[in-house]
Order: structure tokens, then sequence, then C-alpha cells
């Protein structure tokens, strides 16, 4: 297994690229599947996750084409409605065929999925959206089977807001019969990428970008093009690398929209920020860090994938902060690896009490998922000496060649294989 190689304590400076989101490409190569032809999605990130999903869509009878930052799907010759385990065990998003295939094909068998190692997140919520729309929905020896000739337009009211759920349903809604409302829809950006995708290929969908969703089911679909937005969590995490290490950096091809809770609490901790278009700079406050509060919520709230980053970042602030969780109450297993790094932290339930120190000092730490692989690799820009960061297999599912684009903006990073583990 790959491991970074850290020398901590150098300013990041410069311009990067902000890569394709993970979440959008994730939600948009399934939704091809409920049309037949050649979809092509522009600004596809190259993540391992994006190489799981394309093997579980040729699985299926998916061709995909990925060249640069361009990938094909064609959906003509789609040759079977199972997702298998071995495939869909890598990555929780694999269910996202559930909702396309069942509502094209009136049949769908998907494993259930895995995924991350934290957290209970269960999928009862796509599954009941789909009953409520009349499929058949059966558990048989780790497989939801669902069976419906045609799905039909219902009334959705989701108890808490779920991307994933909000996704599967807005997809099987575009080919149900009727009209199908979703009340307390997920509004996230990856939500309204995947929505103005659905309406190219000829849905009919009100609402994108609120928390009340309205579909008009057509008869057909047909296969389009789409740009995926930046990737909103990869440029929260490359700006605090900067406001970690002193730097000033500028991230190109995003828009501020997509990032505004981040770069409040930023301004809010002592950083200068400066939008241009679809550029964004930021120059650190300096070597003092103004300690700010942070409570994750739903989209336009400060995102629960960049809690772990924040808890870095807050580990070096002046004075004491609090970071508490209201999305995922067991998403601090970063907590531990940092405090050997030198950080204070105390974790009460779903808040982590943060004590800023002076320094960090590198020492060998360990991923445990994504995100906390990306709390690790800040912590070790930031600390005094080296640091190694084992099983960053974690950081390649979301982070397209991180360590490149550190290394661009003046970081001392390397990719070394054979990490022990």
């Amino acid at each position: 297994m790959d491991k970074f190689i850290i020398r901590g304590g150098k300013k990041l400076s410069g311009e990067v690229s902000v890569s394709g989101a993970k979440n959008a490409s994730l939600a948009l190569m399934p939704a091809a599947l409920l049309a037949s032809g050649v979809s092509k999605l522009n600004n596809t990130p190259q993540l391992n996750d994006v190489y799981t999903m394309m093997k579980l869509l040729k699985e299926l009878g998916v061709k995909p084409k990925f060249e640069n930052d361009i990938l094909e799907l064609d959906t003509k010759n789609i040759t079977s409605q199972v997702a298998p385990y071995e495939h869909v065990k890598k990555m929780r998003a694999s269910v996202y065929v559930l909702g396309p295939l069942t509502s094209r094909f009136g049949y769908a068998k998907v494993s259930l999925p895995g995924g991350c190692a934290w957290g209970p997140r269960p999928i009862n919520l796509h599954l009941e959206a789909l009953k409520k729309m009349g499929a058949e929905i059966d558990l048989v020896e780790g497989y939801i089977i669902a069976k419906s000739k045609r799905l039909q337009g219902a009334k959705i009211n989701f108890d808490v807001s779920s991307v994933g759920a909000t996704g599967n349903t807005l997809m099987a809604a575009s080919l149900a019969k009727g009209t199908t409302v979703i009340n307390n829809a997920a509004m996230e950006p990856e939500i309204s990428n995947l929505a103005e995708f659905l309406i190219k290929m000829g849905a009919k969908i009100e609402g994108a970008g609120t928390s009340t969703l309205s579909i008009e089911g057509v008869d057909e679909l047909n296969a389009a093009g789409i740009n995926t937005i930046a990737d909103r969590i990869e440029a929260g995490t490359l700006l605090i690398a900067a406001a970690m290490t002193n730097g000033e950096i500028t991230l190109k091809g995003i828009s501020d929209f997509l990032i505004s809770s981040i770069l409040a609490k930023l301004e809010d901790s002592g950083c200068k920020i400066e939008i241009n278009s679809s550029n964004i700079s930021l120059k650190s406050s300096g070597n003092f860090i103004k300690p700010i509060n942070v409570t994750t919520s739903i989209f336009p709230g400060f995102p629960t994938d960049m809690q772990a980053q924040w808890t870095a970042y807050m580990s070096v602030a002046d004075g004491v902060s609090y970071v508490t969780d209201t999305i995922y109450l067991d998403r601090f297993k970063h907590v531990p690896e940092l405090v050997r790094l030198g950080a204070d932290i105390r974790v009460n339930e779903n808040t982590a009490v943060i004590k800023g120190v002076n320094k960090l000092k590198g020492a060998k730490v360990m991923s445990t998922d994504l995100r906390a692989s990306a709390s690790l690799v800040l912590a070790g820009l930031a600390a005094e000496g080296t640091t190694e960061v084992l099983r960053v297999y974690h950081l390649d599912r979301g982070y397209q060649r991180i360590e490149e684009k550190l290394k661009s903006l003046g970081a001392d990073i390397e990719r070394a294989a054979g990490a022990e583990y």
C-alpha cells in the first residue's frame, strides 16, 4: 500500500485548478443508464471511486471511454440489471444504480452497499421511496431486489434530508408515470448538477436547488452531455492547506457559491478572501489563527466532509474551538491520529473540543477513511519534521493526484510504495 512522506513547514503558494466533483460524478454516471445512447460527462475526475463505478457499469453492459477529463458512457446494450457484491462492497454510491435500473427496466438486483468504515448510513430512505412509487422490494441473501412494471408518481416525504436518497428517487421518478414530489429533498449542488443532466436528457424537473422537487415522468429519455461541477471539498481542503502553512493561493475554476460556508469560516479565522469570477484567492492570517467553532449542516451549511480538515486547522489555532458534526455522529476517527502529531483534542459524543497548540510534530499516522486522510495530510504539511501518512488509497478515492497539486504549490510531499499497515 502506498503512503505519503511529508516534510512539513513549507509555505504553500501559487495557483491550482479544482477537479470535478467526486460526489457529482458518482450520481451522473448511473443516470446515463436511464437512456440508450452515448452520454458525455465533461470535467470527470480521475479517482478510484470513479473507476469503481465504471467497473460496475461495465458489469451491466455499459461501454465506457475515459480520456483526460471526458467520460463517455455508451448505454446502447445493457445486458444485466444485477450489481454484484464484488463491486458494490467497495463504495456506498453504487446503490445509485438501483433507481435507474428499476425505472427503465422494471427490475434491479443490487447488493447492499459497502464503503467507508464509519457511521451508520442506512439506505431505508431509498427503499421506502421506491416502495411508494409502486416497486416491490425484497432483501434476499444480501441483495436488494426491486420489481415494477412501471413506477408511479408519488409524494415522497423524507424524514431527513439525504443526498443519496434524493438522487436515487430523482432518477427513478424521471421515467415514472405521473408526477412525483420530493419534500425535504437535498439541496446540495451535486443534486442540482444531476437535475441539470436529467433535464438535458429530456426529464421534466422543477425546484432544483430547493427542498421541494417536482418531477413529471416521461416515457423516454435521451443520452446527453453535462459539465460536472467543481469539487467543493477538494477546494476547501486546498484552502485550509494554505491557511495552515501561512500561505497564499488561488483556486481556479470554482464558484464561491459552492463553498460559501467554508469561505465565511476561513474569513472568521483571519484569512483574507478575494473572489474574481471563477477564481478564489486566499491569503493566510499569518501566525495567528483565530479559533472558530463549526457545526456541520446540510447545504448551504458547513459540510460534514470538511469536518476532519477543519479539526486539523483548529489544532494550531490560538485558543479553544468546538467542532460538532450533526450529520454523522461517529466521524472522529482522525482525532487519535491527529493527537499522535501533537494535537490536543478531546471528543465528547459528537463534538471535538480542540485546544490549539503552537506546533504539530511529524509522526507516522494511519488513514481510516477518505476525509480523515485529508486531515492528516493537512496536519503533516503544517508540522515540524517528517510525517508518514499510511493507507493513502483512501485519499485516492476522492482526491485527484492531491500530492501533485500540493507539490505544485510548494509542499514537500512524495508518494512511496510498500507502506506498512
